[in-house]
């Protein structure tokens, strides 16, 4: 039985660009670029890859939490070389304005949006 050699860099890539995907119905910018996906974290377990992925909401009382969540387990699966995915929900740090990247910081203030980074 052959093991698989994972290119782990370029699978994580493959992992943000399908998180860049994923929007927050409220707000006009990506979780990933609004900084709200915290860690990655890939394991090798012989022929299998796992993912774990810690992120956070813009608010804990957040009403589409269930179902973005959901979303990041989904897009993240969707990478071919992906077996299991765990997503955990946590709220340290607790995510403010600042976290976003540069491009969300534009696309929010294009739009509007009433936050203060």
């Amino acid at each position: 039985m052959d093991d698989k050699i994972f290119d782990l860099e370029n699978i994580k890539e493959k992992i943000i660009e399908n998180l860049k995907k994923v929007y927050d119905p409220e707000i006009p910018a990506d979780i990933y670029n609004l900084g709200l996906i915290y860690d990655i974290r890939l394991e090798e377990r012989g022929n299998y890859l796992n993912c774990e992925i810690d992120m956070t909401l813009t608010s804990p009382a957040c009403p589409v939490a269930d179902s973005l969540l959901e979303q990041v387990k989904y897009v993240t699966l969707a990478v071919d070389e992906v077996d299991e995915v765990k997503v955990n929900l946590v709220f340290e740090p607790i995510w403010d304005p600042s976290m976003m990247s540069e491009d969300a910081k534009e696309i929010m203030g294009a739009s509007g949006a009433a936050m203060s980074y």
